[in-house]
């Protein structure tokens, strides 16, 4: 499944519930082809649009979630683990239940926060170390997530049940994708 173009991101209606007001977004991906670099371009500009305009970072971090998982194909699993100050906490994802705590410099996630660096793995039965939380995993690709200020915000996971399925044009998509992500939905916003 691939993503193109005709993206809807749209208030398709709003209905007056007592006191407040409920909007109704739908948002829809639709397959295409093209190169990898253009259909990460893409997806990078659905999830600017998606998180254009909410500031709640659990929200926006659960959409961004979806979008990813349900855009790219051979996925099982994506979402994020947020740095608490001591070791990573499972934030929002999709796909089978996580493993909920990881230390830094333990399995991929851990890797990828303590040395900053974006980890692809082939095959994850390969890294020494590895976490399994889903056995269907067999290869991933985590960013670690930086915000601004230079301190670790927690890391960005995305497994796949086949080997091999990322390579270094998914490790740019995706590093291009957490910066958005880091924009919009991390960092405090200058108000209006």
């Amino acid at each position: 499944m691939l993503w193109s173009n005709d993206f809807l991101l749209s208030t398709a209606m709003t209905q007056p519930v007592m006191a407040h007001t409920i909007a109704i977004m739908s948002f829809t991906v639709q397959q295409s082809t093209g190169s990898k670099a253009a259909q990460y371009d893409e997806l990078i500009a659905q999830a600017r649009s998606l998180l254009s305009d909410e500031t709640d970072r659990i929200a926006n971090a659960a959409n961004f979630s979806a979008l990813v998982y349900h855009t790219l194909p051979d996925l099982n699993w994506s979402g994020f683990y947020f740095f608490d100050g001591v070791e990573l906490v499972v934030g929002p994802f999709q796909g089978k239940p996580a493993c909920v705590r990881i230390a830094l410099g333990k399995g991929v996630c851990g890797t990828a926060a303590q040395t900053r660096l974006t980890q692809v793995v082939q095959d994850v039965h390969a890294f020494p170390g590895h976490i399994a939380c889903d056995s269907a995993s067999q290869s991933e690709v985590v960013v670690p997530l930086v915000a601004k200020d230079g301190s670790l915000a927690g890391v960005w996971d995305v497994d796949s049940p086949s080997v091999g399925r990322f390579d270094a044009d998914d490790a740019k998509g995706m590093e291009a994708l957490c910066q958005v992500f880091m924009e919009l939905a991390w960092e405090p916003r200058a108000s209006a």
